[in-house]
C-alpha cells in the first residue's frame, strides 16, 4: 500500500494556522490539486520574502523609511508625467497627515532628497521636488529591479498573464478584511473619524 500523500510542500516544511475544513472545503480537490495549490501559496510567500527584502534593501541603500520612499517614489512618477506636486499631494499620496508630512518634507530637504520650488500659480504654497541626485539614485536602484520585474511578466505568454492577473485579482478580493477583522476596522476608522 502506498504512503498517504501529504497535503504539503514537503520541500518548505510549510504549514498554514489551519487546514481546517470550515475555512476551505477541500472536497472536491485531489490530493495533487491540494499539493499544487499549496505550492502556490509557498512561491507566493518566498516571493512576499523577496519583496520585503528588496525593499528593506532600498530603503537602507536610500537612507529612508517606509513613508519616505512612498513619497519619493510618488513624486518621481508625477514629475515624469510633467504634474507639480504639492504637500497636500505628499500627505494623499503617502496617506498621513498634514503635520505627519510637514515633519517627513523638512527631514527629507535637508537631507538633500527633496527641494521646495514657488508654486507657478499659487503664492500661498509650494511645490515639492525630488532633487537630481536623488531620482538618478531611485533609477539605478529601484527602477532597476522593477524593470526586471517587468521583464518576468513580459516573459510569459498572453494566457499565462492573463491567469496571472486573475489570480491576483481574487488574491486582492480574498484578502478584503472580513468578520472580526473588518469590524476591528471599523472600529478604528470611527475612533479616527471622532478623535
Amino acid at each position: 500500500m502506498p504512503p498517504a500523500e501529504s497535503s504539503e510542500p514537503e520541500e518548505s516544511g510549510l504549514t498554514y494556522f489551519t487546514d481546517d475544513l470550515d475555512f476551505s472545503d477541500r472536497s472536491q480537490l485531489s490530493a495533487a490539486e491540494i499539493r499544487e495549490s499549496n505550492a502556490v501559496m509557498e512561491a507566493l510567500r518566498r516571493w512576499r520574502e523577496a519583496d520585503r527584502a528588496l525593499a528593506e534593501a532600498s530603503r537602507r541603500f536610500m537612507r529612508l523609511n517606509d513613508s519616505d520612499m512612498r513619497a519619493i517614489h510618488m513624486l518621481v512618477r508625477a514629475h515624469r508625467r510633467g504634474n507639480l506636486s504639492t504637500p497636500k499631494d505628499v500627505a494623499a499620496g503617502v496617506g498621513i497627515s498634514s503635520a505627519a508630512t510637514t515633519k517627513l518634507v523638512d527631514r527629507l530637504v535637508a537631507a538633500g532628497h527633496l527641494v521646495r520650488l514657488p508654486h507657478p500659480h499659487d503664492q500661498r504654497t509650494v511645490c515639492i521636488q525630488v532633487t537630481e541626485a536623488t531620482a538618478r539614485a531611485a533609477h539605478e536602484s529601484i527602477g532597476r529591479q522593477h524593470a526586471r520585474r517587468f521583464d518576468a511578466a513580459a516573459a510569459l505568454s498572453h494566457e499565462q498573464r492573463r491567469a496571472v492577473i486573475e489570480f491576483l485579482e481574487a488574491l486582492t478580493e480574498a484578502d478584503l478584511p472580513q468578520g472580526i477583522l473588518a469590524a476591528a476596522e471599523n472600529e478604528t476608522e470611527v475612533g479616527n473619524s471622532n478623535g
